[in-house]
């Protein structure tokens, strides 16, 4: 079969799949799969892990089943060998979603995959299940377009169950599990595109580093008018402390974390991230490098969240006691423990008034970088190029993904990739989550060539 042959068959092949990608996806979105048993019950979970495992084994990964990790999570594996001499194919993607967040901020039932616009709204619907649907459509499409033998790799599929979660149930599974998910190229299905349209390798992930920091003045609340002036604000301590963490023009400014590196790759251009980012009129754009700068190679601080007390229902009193949570997130060729330790110095020496200041550590997640050459990766942009007309672009992605790591310590020869559906207007982890399908159809086809073609 010739390339364009074969490119032609897959493609139609990939279409005709598409009302089947959007049964699937409906069902999908239907589980309620936090990986929280506090907001969700622990079935919802197990459901769509089941429902995963049961839908790859009826593509031919008939070695399927759920395996305990060590957080609780469920991770889904389904296998199907290598022929004799082909290289193995890991296929990752994760079932678990973030909460809804603001049930009344949607515009369409959160658990109910909702068409509007030209685009398929749920939670979920992009991260990461669009991208379980994509791998499925993938293998469906290949397997009808070789009637039904075996497929040309061996192919795993992991599909992890507390991503949004952090807590790092297949991180500590890999290492120990390192047969079973052994492969000669890793394709990480949760990222996405540039733009619908722009096939893109996110080339870089920076670390994320998470802090909950207190600050304590007083045995308990006084009366700010019988003792406010002297009486030291745990309050007004916090928010000097956190004044601190970024200059007048928004840089991140944490005493030993360089903060003027320059992304060389493509530019993010200034309208288009207003737009994406929802950035309202007349409200600047922080920092003083470019936005690529900004947010795929420089330190970023982010205040997740404050304990004071709400507006509606507070009291004249001075606070004893305040606390934020902190998010640290850091580029490739920034050591996430010295980037801890530097954050950790910084909020105790810009602690004012001799206040008692406690920094505890939730997690910490090194930076990636993905290599740029090898016969995996130039089988991904030809396939790029097939399915959507153009080459392929890269990027950097502000958010993190530890795995990466973990896949990279445990199998240091195979080929890294990192693509997906996730692009900016999916709103992932917002409200309104959705995806576009022709990303889910474009990406369906372009595994689907990647895996037809690639030899190792």
């Amino acid at each position: 079969m010739t390339d364009d042959s074969r490119t032609s068959a897959l493609r139609t092949q990939v279409h005709s799949l598409m009302p089947q990608a959007k049964a699937d996806l409906t069902e999908l979105v239907s589980y309620r799969s936090v990986a929280d048993p506090r907001q969700f019950p622990a079935e919802e979970c197990h459901r769509t892990a089941e429902w995963v495992a049961d839908a790859f084994a009826a593509v031919g990964l008939s070695d399927a089943g759920l395996h305990e990790t060590p957080d609780g999570s469920k991770a889904v594996v389904a296998r199907r060998p290598a022929p004799a001499g082909a290289p193995t194919v890991l296929l990752y993607c994760h079932y678990d979603v973030q909460p809804p967040l603001d049930d009344a901020a949607w515009h369409t039932p959160v658990w109910q995959l909702t068409e509007k616009d030209g685009r398929w709204y749920g939670r979920g619907a992009a991260d990461c299940k669009g991208n379980i649907v994509t791998h499925l459509t993938a293998l469906r499409a290949l397997r009808e377009t070789l009637g039904g033998s075996d497929y040309p790799v061996g192919i795993t599929l992991v599909a992890e169950g507390s991503e949004e979660q952090g807590t790092g149930g297949l991180e500590a599974f890999v290492p120990k599990n390192a047969d079973l998910l052994r492969a000669d190229a890793l394709v990480i299905a949760d990222c996405g595109n540039f733009a619908v349209g722009v096939p893109t390798f996110t080339q870089t992930l920076r670390g994320a580093i998470d802090v909950v920091v207190t600050v304590e003045t007083l045995a308990g609340p006084m009366h700010s008018g019988m003792f406010g002036g002297p009486a030291p604000d745990a309050l007004a301590a916090l928010i000097h402390i956190l004044a601190t963490l970024r200059d007048a023009k928004g840089n991140t400014t944490i005493a030993g974390l360089p903060g003027d590196q320059v992304w060389d790759g493509a530019q993010y251009p200034v309208e288009q991230f207003r737009a994406d980012a929802g950035v309202l009129d007349g409200v600047d754009l922080l920092g003083d490098g470019t936005v690529s700068d900004m947010v795929w190679a420089r330190p970023a601080i982010t205040v997740l969240g404050i304990d004071v007390p709400p507006v509606v229902g507070s009291s004249a009193a001075i606070q004893p006691k305040s606390r934020a949570r902190l998010n640290l997130r850091i580029p490739p060729g920034v050591e996430a423990d010295k980037a801890l330790k530097a954050l950790t110095a910084h909020l105790e020496s810009n602690t004012p008034w001799h206040a008692k200041v406690t920094v505890d550590c939730e997690s910490v997640g090194s930076p990636f970088r993905s290599g740029t050459s090898g016969p995996a990766r130039r089988a991904m942009e030809a396939a790029f190029q097939a399915s959507y007309g153009r080459e392929a672009t890269t990027e950097g992605q502000g958010g993190s993904i530890p795995l990466c790591n973990v896949f990279a310590d445990t199998y240091p020869n195979a080929e890294i990739m990192l693509i997906g559906v996730e692009e900016p207007k999916c709103l992932i982890h917002a409200p309104n989550e959705s995806v576009d399908p022709t990303e889910i159809e474009h990406m369906a086809l372009t595994e689907a060539l990647f895996l037809a073609t690639y030899s190792g």
